[in-house]
């Protein structure tokens, strides 16, 4: 018997192509998010951390494959750039990163990039979040796309200050890299450290690439103070505290969280712990999803947590989450919804007050015991 092929209605599976034969079968969009930070100098390893906690969560997120935004199947995708912790690379790299298209910035780390390159985020409507910029400038601006998921120095150089005072500290020395960050942390110490009854002996300046402290550290020694606030990151605030101890200076060394990370015991040595530092924000080891975070991070980046990654890693979902609640993966949509963000998150629950600073935030402080970082007190804001 011969079987006699029938003509094909060509336009029946082609409407079931297009229509999946009843439901719609749109082609998955890639959304770009932007992500900056130090990738080089001597922070990378900073920045580093921060961009690996974008990267975990972008990656997290896809592999769910269960974002449909305006029902299309969204998969992100990360623009990765080094600012260099640099003003001038930072503004370049903003500039690109509008250029390319990305619909929102998780950066800069530092406060003097992230002032300056606000304003490029600012003139094309892209939502930034920093993870790590904590100088209180950086919102003050005004500018409505500007957004922070960590505390900021008005909230941590005062927690520093009432932890000296409360340790009997009666004389301090002050200390800066004169970064935005650095300077902006001491000078928001030594206000509450002068209100506080501590006397401040002396302020000094070096930079953010310094090598050498001892003249600085010497002069200090005669002074005799209690303690020495140093305002900068660990990459700096580590050789300090080492030379402090070659040099026998016996003041306590406070610092904030630009210091305040795993690795600072590989660069100050056994001197870490005469360190106490803070971090704009809870301790991560008690936050649910924690152990998992770490785990993650290490199998996927071959480090563990520096100090920034879990807050980097967080500010992703507050992102995907105005997408969903603005059902919109344009610059516009999502700026739009980032002010009524109520989210629970790695880090704990994230709103935004009218500034776009969080409305719930805590200080952590720590010492370093046998170089291991310990947490002393957490301080609700």
């Amino acid at each position: 018997m011969k079987f006699q092929l029938k003509p094909i209605n060509a336009a029946l599976p082609l409407a079931c192509i297009a229509m999946a034969c009843g439901q719609a079968a749109l082609a998955d969009v890639t959304v770009k998010i932007g992500s900056a930070a130090p990738l080089t100098g001597n922070i990378a390893h900073m920045g580093q951390d921060a961009a690996d906690g974008v990267k975990l969560a972008v990656q997290q997120i896809n592999k769910a494959g269960n974002l449909v935004i305006g029902g299309q199947k969204v998969v992100l995708e990360v623009d990765s750039l080094d600012d260099q912790a640099d003003p001038r690379t930072g503004t370049n790299v903003a500039q690109k990163l509008v250029d390319d298209g990305v619909v929102a910035v998780i950066g800069h780390l530092n406060s003097g990039v992230s002032i300056p390159a606000s304003k490029i985020y600012r003139d094309n409507g892209v939502t930034q979040i920093t993870p790590g910029s904590t100088n209180p400038q950086y919102t003050l601006q005004g500018y409505k796309t500007a957004f922070r998921v960590i505390g900021t120095d008005a909230q941590q150089g005062p927690a520093l200050a009432k932890y000296a005072r409360n340790q009997k500290v009666k004389t301090v020395a002050i200390v800066d890299d004169a970064t935005a960050y650095g300077q902006g942390l001491a000078d928001q110490f030594e206000k509450t450290a002068k209100a506080e009854g501590i006397q401040v002996l002396s302020r000094d300046a070096t930079n953010d690439k310094a090598t050498d402290f001892k003249a600085i550290l010497t002069k200090i020694k005669a002074e005799r103070p209690d303690a020495i606030m140093y305002g900068g990151e660990d990459a700096t605030g580590g050789p300090f505290a080492k030379q402090a101890l070659q040099l026998a200076v016996p003041a306590r060394i406070l610092a904030g969280d630009g210091v305040c990370t795993t690795d600072l015991a590989r660069l100050a040595g056994n001197a870490a712990d005469n360190l106490v530092c803070s971090v704009a924000g809870g301790d991560l080891s008690a936050m649910d999803g924690s152990a998992a975070f770490g785990k993650e991070l290490k199998a996927a980046y071959g480090h563990d947590p520096v100090v920034y990654s879990p807050v980097a890693y967080s500010a992703v979902y507050v992102i995907v989450d105005a997408m969903k609640r603005s059902n919109s993966v344009t610059r516009a949509g999502i700026l739009s919804a980032m002010p009524s963000t109520n989210l629970n998150t790695l880090i704990g629950n994230i709103r935004f007050d009218e500034h776009g600073d969080l409305k719930d935030s805590s200080i952590s402080l720590y010492k370093y015991v046998k170089g291991k970082r310990t947490l002393l007190e957490v301080e609700k804001m």
